[in-house]
């Protein structure tokens, strides 16, 4: 038995956000009903041909899903998404803004007949407001969010290298599925769920809106280095990079002792706490590259280590692929693909003890549609 096994999604859906969360309930066995455009479906599967001749990003997010093609403004198959929305526990859509509400799928048309229904809808700005009626991309989000106003050098902002206004927003409306699914259980009714891209990315971007609030600035770019601890950030090594973190006044003592040689450093009026070595950066940095430099990466990784200090090594994207501790904890595994052989994919983040996941396949644009009519004994009407 999945944890979400029996639950039906019915998922109108494209690109990033919506995906994401509907993926993570398959991943948990619901039984996620994707339904695309005859002829076009879903664009992300149009956005490379990376992965075996499809997307990256479509195989990323819709493996475990059925895909069903329908032209919902046309008389028939609007029949049939009204009887798979009937049958549904969930309804989930990101259409654009006004989309759901023009076709009559808004939460309040729906659960008038289907009050059991949870219906989620995301959108880039939320209802209300001067930005109702605008579109909005990863990178737009992320720019109306302040995000790029602290990523990137002091010299020129940078886009975050994932989806991250998606990402935030799919994984906000994934737990609140499940919340609604959990408060379902116990009341029987249904719920309305409304998440919008700007809302999940500013709750990412509180932090630095409060140090803008009180100190009078916001907090500055500062690269591949943290804006308000130091020593953290990259270090130059006798043949690499390392980063490391010191993250308070007992690891700064130890660094001092282990890897600077000169535990009285630590008392250095420059240097004393975190506001204190953060006003004096540059000095500090300048006395930690003089001992990192002189040593190999593993050997600074065996300082570090005996201090107890955190510590990571800068790697590719490729290297994630056998990054020694996720193949030492199986995190891999096959995610099959149409017409070629499977891509790997990661095991879902959270992990059910006793309660194996499920790598479904990703779907071919309509591969459900007839086994789906069927299971309605129904027929397509033009």
């Amino acid at each position: 038995m999945r944890p979400l096994q029996g639950v039906v999604v019915v998922a109108l859906e494209h690109a990033v956000a919506a995906p994401f969360a509907t993926r993570q309930l398959a991943d948990l066995g619901a039984r996620v009903i994707k339904v695309e455009r005859p002829g076009s479906g879903d664009f992300a599967r149009d956005y490379d041909r990376i992965a075996h001749g499809h997307s990256s990003y479509f195989v990323w997010l819709n493996r475990g899903k059925e895909s069903v093609a329908l032209d919902i403004k046309s008389t028939g198959d609007r029949a049939v998404l009204d009887e798979l929305v009937g049958r549904a526990d969930v309804l989930i859509g990101n259409l654009g803004p006004g989309a759901l509400e023009r076709l009559g799928l808004d939460a309040e048309t729906l659960r008038r007949s289907h009050p059991h229904l949870i219906h989620c809808s995301i959108s880039g700005y939320g209802q209300g407001g001067p930005y109702d009626d605008r579109k909005a991309y990863d990178l737009l989000v992320q720019c109306e969010t302040g995000m790029l106003s602290v990523t990137g050098t002091t010299d020129e902002p940078a886009k975050a290298g994932t989806s991250i206004a998606d990402i935030a927003a799919g994984m906000y409306a994934y737990s609140g599925i499940l919340t609604a699914l959990y408060r379902r259980e116990r009341t029987g009714e249904g719920a309305e769920l409304r998440v919008a891209m700007i809302d999940a990315l500013s709750e990412w971007m509180a932090q630095p809106a409060t140090v803008a609030a009180y100190s009078g600035a916001g907090p500055t770019r500062s690269g591949a280095r943290h804006p308000t601890i130091a020593p953290y950030g990259p270090f130059r090594c006798g043949d690499g990079t390392i980063f490391l973190a010191v993250q308070n006044d007992r690891e700064w003592e130890a660094l001092c002792r282990d890897l600077l040689g000169d535990g009285a450093l630590a008392h250095d009026r420059r240097f004393k706490r975190n506001p204190d070595r953060v006003a004096h950066r540059d000095a500090l940095e300048r006395l930690v590259v003089e001992a990192t430099s002189r040593l190999p990466v593993i050997e600074v990784e065996a300082v570090l280590d005996r201090g107890g200090i955190a510590h990571a090594r800068l790697r590719d994207a490729d290297e994630l692929l056998t990054h020694p501790q996720l193949v030492a904890r199986d995190r891999w595994g096959d995610v099959p693909v149409p017409g070629a052989e499977s891509v790997r994919g990661l095991l879902p983040p959270v992990q059910l003890i006793g309660d194996a996941p499920r790598l479904g396949a990703v779907p071919s644009l309509g591969e459900h549609t007839e086994a789906v009519l069927a299971e309605l004994g129904m027929q397509r009407r033009r």
